[in-house]
């Protein structure tokens, strides 16, 4: 049975920046929280990753795990509605990354932060739909038909062309510990070696973007 740890994380991840970039961003269109430049930038620079990720991972759902899951399951699945999500999500993507750079040039622009508060709104709330109707659907037909070869060529094509240093410290911020604990079972010394290299530098974005 193929092994579903390492994408429920990363489903997690998706959904949990969204959700909190998407209250942080409301906290700044309110004046809840001041803008300051570093912020701002540092803001842009995490979405503009964050919304890369995303892409890639349903640009690989679409050109790997569709095809594994209508190889192996048939008529027992049912794509249509999941590709259309994956469609209507890129210009959402494309809007976050413009309003965010836009933020970056005028930190203290409100109507600015509140055109980006609202779009990671209606990000937050399209991810938790997709999301929980993929893992609803989909987890049942992968763990019934997906051989551990075919699953393992899905894994590594999401792997393929993410950022070290952005994917492995939201590991361990979004996994459980029994989580974390199988994912460096699986994974061997070098994942406990790559989140001690990478850990460091995470925290001081975060710090920058998350501190009061």
């Amino acid at each position: 049975m193929p092994n579903l740890v390492g994408i429920t994380v990363n489903h997690r991840s998706m959904r949990g920046d969204a959700r909190r970039f998407a209250a942080l961003l409301r906290d700044v269109a309110d004046g809840r929280t001041a803008n300051t430049p570093a912020r701002a930038k540092a803001i842009a620079g995490y979405l503009e990753t964050l919304c890369d990720g995303i892409h890639h991972h349903h640009q690989a759902e679409d050109d790997v795990l569709w095809p594994v899951l209508e190889a192996s399951a048939g008529a027992e699945v049912d794509l249509r509605e999941l590709t259309e999500d994956h469609r209507q999500l890129d210009p959402l993507l494309d809007a976050i990354r413009r309003d965010a750079r836009a933020l970056a040039v005028t930190p203290g622009d409100r109507d600015a932060a509140e055109r980006l508060a609202g779009a990671l709104g209606v990000l937050r709330d399209m991810l938790d739909e997709h999301i929980e109707d993929e893992e609803r659907t989909l987890f049942p037909v992968i763990h019934r038909y997906v051989s551990d070869a075919d699953w393992n060529k899905v894994e590594a094509a999401v792997r393929k062309g993410g950022k070290m240093g952005f994917e492995l410290p939201r590991i361990e911020r979004y996994a459980t510990a029994a989580e974390l604990a199988e994912l460096k079972r699986m994974a061997g010394p070098v994942l406990r070696v790559l989140l001690a290299a990478t850990r460091r530098g995470f925290a001081r974005r975060e710090a920058v973007i998350f501190s009061a």
